[in-house]
This record gives C-alpha cells, sequence and structure tokens, in this order.
C-alpha cells in the first residue's frame, strides 16, 4: 500500500474511511472515552460508543464533533491517527493523501480546523470537499454534467441541502437538524408523554426500529426500557410507531423547510431538471421510515433514496480523491 489516497467522512455520529482500490474498509462511531485525570485516551470508535451513560466518574465519553465540525481539535486528531491507522495506516510506506467531507455551510475557520486536524494525524496531502457533492459522486450520479440534480444528505449533526450542475453547488443550505436531533426528540417526547427517562443508545434503537417521519400502513410497537420519573425505579412501556411520529414531526419539518428554501433559489432551468430526476436522499437518516414519501408528499417531487445511503459521502470523498489524482490537485 505505497501511500494510498484515502477518504474520510468525518460525521458527528460515525467516521467512515475509504480506501482507493479497496472501498468503505472502516466504519466507527466518532466518540472518544478520556480519563478526566490524565486527559489520557482510554477507547475509540465502538468500544468507546458503549462506555455512553455507563461510565465511572473519572472516565467521560465524549463527541469531538458536534454538528459537523470540530468541538475538540485535540481529541478528533487523535481518534483521526487512529482510524486512519486501523484502516491500514501502519502499512503505508508513505503518508497517505486524504480528501475529507465537512458540511456545506462550514466556515473558513472550521474547514482549517478540519484541514490542520487531518494533516497533524499523519497526511501527505489534503483536500476538503463539500459534503452534498461528495453524496452525489457517491450516489453514482455524474455531477459533471450541466444538469440540475438535487441531494439531501440528512447526516448524524447536520442535513445538507444542495442542487449540483457542473461539479459545482449551484444553491445549497445545511441545517443543524439531523439525526441526533431526532433521538433528542425522542427522549423529549418520552420525558413529556410518559414521564421515562431513556439514553441515547435507546432513543437511537427507538428511532432505527419504529421511527417515522410519515404515517405508516401499518402501526408497529417496541418495548422501551428505562427510569420512571415519579417513581425514580427502573420502568418497560410499549411505544407505537405514531408516537414517533408525533415526537419527530417538529425535526422533519425542519427538513422539509430547507429543501423548500432551495427550491425556490433554484435557477428556472435546473429546476425544471429536479422535476425530472427527482431528489436523491443519503445519508443514515435517509433510512428513517417515511423521509421518501414525506418529501414526496411535501414537495411534489419524486424521491428516490441512494442505493447505500449511510457510505455515499465516504465513497464519493473517496473516489474524489481518485479524481484529484488525474488533476493537478494533488501531485503523485
Amino acid at each position: 500500500m505505497l501511500g494510498s489516497d484515502i477518504g474520510i467522512d468525518l460525521g458527528t455520529a460515525s467516521v467512515l474511511v475509504y480506501i482507493k482500490g479497496k472501498g468503505v474498509v472502516l466504519k466507527e462511531p466518532s466518540v472518544v472515552a478520556i480519563d478526566r485525570d490524565t486527559k489520557k485516551v482510554k477507547a475509540i470508535g465502538e468500544e468507546a460508543r458503549f462506555m455512553l451513560g455507563r461510565t465511572p466518574g473519572n472516565i467521560m465519553a465524549i463527541r469531538p464533533l458536534r454538528q459537523g465540525v470540530i468541538s475538540d481539535y485535540d481529541v478528533t486528531e487523535k481518534m483521526m491517527k487512529y482510524f486512519i491507522q486501523k484502516a491500514g495506516g501502519k502499512r503505508f510506506f508513505r503518508k497517505p493523501r486524504i480528501s475529507v467531507c465537512i458540511p456545506s455551510a462550514a466556515t473558513e475557520v472550521e474547514k482549517r480546523a478540519v484541514e490542520e486536524a487531518t494533516y497533524n494525524a499523519g497526511a501527505r496531502e489534503v483536500a476538503i470537499i463539500e459534503e452534498p457533492i461528495a453524496a452525489a459522486i457517491g450516489a453514482g450520479i455524474d455531477i459533471s454534467k450541466p444538469c440540475g440534480n438535487m441531494i439531501v444528505d440528512i447526516g448524524g449533526g447536520t442535513s445538507d441541502v444542495a442542487v449540483i450542475s457542473l461539479g459545482g453547488s449551484v444553491v445549497n443550505a445545511s441545517v443543524k437538524v439531523a439525526g441526533d436531533d431526532f433521538d433528542d426528540a425522542i427522549i423529549k417526547y418520552m420525558r413529556k408523554k410518559h414521564s421515562l427517562l431513556i439514553g441515547e443508545m435507546t432513543a437511537e434503537e427507538i428511532k432505527i426500529k419504529i421511527g417515522s417521519a410519515f404515517k405508516r400502513p401499518e402501526l408497529v410497537t417496541l418495548d422501551v426500557r428505562g427510569r420512571n420519573l415519579l417513581t425514580g425505579l427502573p420502568n418497560t412501556i410499549t411505544v407505537t410507531s405514531d408516537e414517533t411520529l408525533e415526537a419527530l414531526e417538529l425535526p422533519c419539518k425542519q427538513i422539509v423547510d430547507s429543501v423548500h428554501q432551495v427550491l425556490e433559489k433554484t435557477p428556472p432551468e435546473l429546476a425544471a431538471d429536479i422535476a425530472d430526476r427527482g431528489i436523491v436522499l443519503t445519508g443514515g437518516g435517509a433510512l428513517l421510515w417515511g423521509m421518501e414519501q414525506l418529501l414526496e408528499a411535501k414537495t411534489g417531487i419524486s424521491t428516490v433514496t441512494a442505493e447505500n445511503p449511510m457510505n455515499c459521502v465516504a465513497i464519493g470523498t473517496g473516489k474524489f480523491v481518485e479524481f484529484l489524482s488525474n488533476t493537478t490537485g494533488f501531485r503523485e
């Protein structure tokens, strides 16, 4: 693996690593467990995720990325270095060229922080790519043609909506509402409606198994365990998919509103292309049941989910490295 090209989807919820010629080789939660006293890293990734909400006083499990951008620089750098090595970095004869994606609304300061962290994690050269463009490439769309393609990428911390033509973003919007906000909305709903306190992992399980953005033809239920806020004792209740529909109504509406805003600003020729070609959904949030139907109902435009929505951004970021290899952007 002589100085391989790497694409990294640096997500709020999980980090995916793509290696040229191999595809997505690593997918782990972007969680780091740190000892409060010594400031040493105890665990990274899947091992650290199981510690969320379960650690003793001297160990804290944190997410160094919030809403798509770095919130803890040093921890992010250590996490990236660990993932690069785990993905095959120990076998690199020289430093790899790395492409990293960021939300479309990220500031220059946020871009610079990602770039520096990637260099310090062991990159020879770094390229920054916007998430919607990476998602479009990963979904198999030819973005080089002069026709409009609309991408809605719902990640863990941000949702990016963009109209892409001729390899660039014509109109875009990034809202800080995504998968994590779905979890928070479920936690708040359970607390308010059932006086039941649940953790992040339980909320995520509810979202994955019975979460709904649109009314299901058949009611689905799930037994949920948590702590009763009135008695202080553990309790189990049955939650329905209709209740998750009610809980997720506001965050889903915010995503739909951002799609409307982008459509309103889209030039008429490109808007006509989108009406013909439809909207493409990517990201983990695209897997929420009924998201396709909700967007179709609210916009009147046919909506499809990409073949592998969770890996689209990582695949697109990796292919962007390959694209740059054929240009003057990256040097051999």
